[in-house]
């Protein structure tokens, strides 16, 4: 007993020196380009590792790419289902009377949650974006407050709201950063890849095929592996885009921001993408479940041990040259708890350890009772 809880201290303080090591061996290399912006960044989304940045903390106005934001609270609403993809919603004046990009929404006029998703991911509605925001939250107001506090909770310290649309003709305090951008990017695309499903959409329908749909992010044309995700422009703004693409494993997001027009928008989102899949690589490992461990002093004599996903961002090429060792316990003494730590599990590249992730026990087992140890007693007796 006293070893194993030796063991399990050690462990502990070798799982909390690994959070001290890099996440890989990873050289971020100098793509040679200067986006002519005012701030960019490129991220990998799985990792959150910045690979490309330029004035990536300047707050400045994003026009309609606050509409990220919008959505990941949408999202949100309907993991928790708040909110239902079938629901039918009723427009109000005010929702009706946004301008700019909008789908023309009339008061009172009935329309699916699903429908004016793909008008906001797609057509950039600021009409359907607001219908959304009222129902989810009441009001506007309240939802634009929750905005806020999500954004602190994310620790977006360059990012303020004052609308869900990016209208910023009577706006203060509207601005974001390209890296809060790209972080509140990462945790739509992580967390609610349902997203994916619009914002790769080129053209569509709603209004029973009436009223058409045309993306406003022309890379979703012709960039191999686009994911989305959203543009924005304004006077103020200048033209904004957070563009996403996956290949393989290797998830990207390019944030733009400041370009004098979309075509330099665009081209500057592509170069950086295109540095980044040309360089880059993901190993990732999602063997969860390991194997069986005894326990010692419970009823079940044996548990399931694993280990959450791992995702490490390797140069390019690299990937196939990761390996990985196990440590873990010959057995458990209980009572045992689901999450318990049971051992680690190290990878390493070119000899060079890179990250360790815990092993953790994926069943718990409660120590035997009285009865129970009488029983197995009398059994081993007889």
């Amino acid at each position: 007993m006293k070893l194993i809880r030796i063991c399990s201290i050690f462990l502990t303080l070798t799982f909390i020196f690994a959070l001290l090591l890099p996440v890989s061996a990873l050289e971020i290399k100098n793509p040679g380009l200067e986006p002519e912006v005012k701030s960019a960044v490129l991220m990998d989304v799985n990792t959150g590792t910045i690979l490309y940045e330029k004035n990536a903390k300047e707050s400045l106005p994003m026009a309609s790419v606050t509409k990220i934001m919008t959505l990941l609270l949408v999202f949100e609403a309907l993991k928790s289902q708040k909110l239902a993809l079938a629901d039918t919603l009723v427009i109000s004046e005010y929702a009706a009377s946004m301008g700019g990009s909008q789908v023309f929404l009339e008061p009172g006029e009935e329309m699916s949650v699903e429908d004016l998703i793909k008008s906001v991911v797609v057509a950039s509605a600021n009409d359907a974006a607001v219908a959304l925001a009222e129902h989810i939250g009441g009001s506007e107001e309240a939802f634009v407050s929750e905005m806020n506090k999500r954004a602190t909770e994310l620790g977006l310290a360059s990012t303020h709201f004052e609308n869900v649309t990016g209208l910023d003709d009577d706006t203060v305090n509207h601005f974001s950063s390209a890296l809060d951008i790209a972080i509140m990017s990462q945790e739509l695309l992580k967390n609610h890849q349902e997203i994916t499903k619009y914002s790769t959409i080129w053209m569509d329908t709603i209004r029973n095929g009436e009223f058409g749909l045309a993306n406003t992010n022309r890379l979703v044309r012709y960039y191999q592996g686009i994911t989305g995700l959203k543009t924005g422009s304004t006077d103020k703004a200048g033209f904004c885009v957070s563009a996403s693409a996956k290949r393989d494993d290797l998830h990207l997001v390019a944030v733009i921001m400041g370009a004098s027009t979309s075509k330099e928008r665009n081209y500057w989102a592509t170069k950086l993408l295109d540095f980044g899949f040309a360089n880059y690589s993901m190993y990732s490992d999602t063997e969860k479940e390991l194997c069986e461990l005894d326990v010692y002093g419970a009823s079940k004599k044996k548990i399931k041990i694993g280990h959450n996903d791992v995702h490490l961002l390797v140069s390019k090429g690299t990937a196939g040259n990761v390996s990985k060792s196990y440590e873990y316990f010959d057995h458990l003494v209980a009572p045992v708890n689901e999450n318990d730590i049971a051992g680690k599990v190290t990878y390493t590249l070119n000899g060079e350890v890179i990250h360790t992730e815990n092993i953790y026990c994926l069943e718990s087992a409660e120590k035997m009772t009285f009865f129970e140890y009488f029983v197995t007693v009398l059994k081993n007796i007889f």
